[in-house]
C-alpha cells in the first residue's frame, strides 16, 4: 500500500502542533528547565567563590589580568547547553516508553513532526536556561566586553550547538529503554567541557590530558565563545567549532531519523 507524503504546509502545521505540545509540557514541568540551570549555577558559585582566587592567581586570571569569572563563565555557560541534552533525551524517552509514539504513528501527521517538534521545543527550553545562567554569571561579576555584533555571533554559536546536541539527545531518547537510562547516557556530555578549557587553559594540563583537551569538540567551542564575549583572539577555533558542531548535527539528525523510521521490532 502506498503512503502519501504530506505536503510541506501540513508538515509545518504538524510540527507546530507538536512544538506547542512540548512547550505546554515544559511549562507544566518547569523542573526540567531548572535542571538545565541548577548545575551550571552551582559550578559558577563553586569555582568563582571557593576556587576562583586560587585558580585565577594560578593562571594569571586567564592570562589576561582580569577576574577569574571572566575566564570561567563562558565554559560554564556552555555547560548549560550540554545539560539541555539530558532533558531532551528524557522528554523523547517518556513519549516512547509511554506508548504515545505508537498512537502518533496511526494518525495522519507528518512523520517528521514528532522529532522536529521535540528538537525545537527542547532547544527553546535549553536556550531559556542558558539566558538564566548568563544572568546569574552577570550577577556574580561576569563582565563581557562584546559588541552587539559579537553578542549576536555568540548567540548564534550557542543556538547552533544547542540544536546539534538536541538531535543527539533525540537519538538517545529513542534508543533508551527507560527514562533513567535516558537521563544517564548524556551525562558525560555535561562534564566534557571540564576536560577542555572551561576551567583552566589546556597548556596548564599534563601532556596526555592536554592532548585530549585540545582535540575534543568542546574546547574550540569554548575558546570561540570566550573570544566573542571577552574580545580575545579566536584564531582557528571558530572554524574548528563550526566544523565540530556541523558534524554533531549531521550525526544526531541521521541517527534520530533512522531510529525513528525503523520498523517496530528492529
Amino acid at each position: 500500500m502506498s503512503v502519501t507524503t504530506p505536503a510541506p504546509s501540513y508538515a509545518v502545521r504538524d510540527t507546530l502542533t507538536m512544538l506547542g505540545r512540548n512547550l505546554k509540557r515544559a511549562r507544566r514541568y518547569p523542573s526540567l528547565t531548572l535542571a538545565v540551570v541548577a548545575m551550571p549555577v552551582m559550578m559558577l558559585l563553586l569555582f568563582n567563590y571557593a576556587f576562583g582566587s586560587a585558580l585565577g592567581n594560578g593562571i594569571g586570571a586567564a592570562e589576561g589580568g582580569g577576574e577569574y569569572i571572566d575566564y570561567v563563565a563562558p565554559g560554564i555557560i556552555l555547560m548549560a547547553v550540554t545539560a539541555g541534552a539530558l532533558t531532551g533525551a528524557i522528554s523523547v524517552c517518556v513519549d516512547v516508553t509511554e506508548g504515545i509514539v505508537k498512537r502518533f504513528r496511526t494518525l495522519r501527521i507528518s512523520p517528521s513532526a514528532f522529532l522536529s517538534g521535540h528538537v525545537i521545543g527542547n532547544a527553546l527550553q535549553t536556550l531559556t536556561g542558558v539566558v538564566l545562567v548568563i544572568a546569574a554569571a552577570l550577577a556574580m561579576g561576569f563582565r563581557p566586553s562584546a559588541t552587539p555584533l559579537e553578542w549576536l555571533a555568540a548567540a548564534g554559536l550557542l543556538t547552533f550547538l544547542t540544536v546539534a546536541l538536541t538531535w543527539l539527545a533525540a537519538g538517545i531518547g529513542l534508543v533508551a529503554k527507560t527514562v533513567e537510562s535516558a537521563s544517564n547516557i548524556p551525562m558525560p556530555l555535561q562534564f566534557l567541557p571540564f576536560l577542555g578549557s572551561a576551567i583552566v587553559p589546556t597548556d596548564s594540563m599534563p601532556t596526555g590530558l592536554r592532548w585530549f583537551a585540545e582535540y575534543q569538540p568542546f574546547t574550540p567551542v569554548i575558546e570561540t565563545l570566550r573570544g566573542l564575549l571577552m574580545g580575545s583572539a579566536i584564531g582557528n577555533s571558530g572554524w574548528a567549532a563550526l566544523a565540530w558542531i556541523a558534524g554533531l548535527t549531521l550525526i544526531g539528525y541521521v541517527w534520530a531519523k533512522r531510529t525513528f523510521n525503523r520498523p517496530a521490532g528492529h
